[in-house]
């Protein structure tokens, strides 16, 4: 299960590139790598649930915080609520 939730919140990102801003590139970019890293650790865990998966990311975001300026942070989040709405 996690690895199909994963599948369509990537295919989402890469259905966006089309018609992105550089903004919206930029988060979509980033996020990928917090879903799959979230998800492999998931699958590693053994946990199935998107839920579970959903607060992964969010603790994936949160942990790696520092590495955007605030503007940047509040554009990926963004993004990461569109999508999880999205699948």
């Amino acid at each position: 299960m996690i690895q199909q939730y994963e599948e369509k919140l990537l295919t989402l990102i890469d259905q966006m590139v089309e018609t992105a801003s550089d903004d919206e590139l930029f988060a979509g970019g980033y996020l990928r790598g917090h879903i799959s890293l979230s998800a492999a650790n998931c699958e590693m865990e053994g946990v199935s649930s998107v839920e579970a998966m959903n607060q992964a990311v969010d603790a994936s975001l949160t942990k790696a915080q520092s590495e955007l300026n605030p503007v940047d942070q509040l554009i990926v989040k963004e993004m990461w609520s569109q999508l999880q709405q999205g699948v």
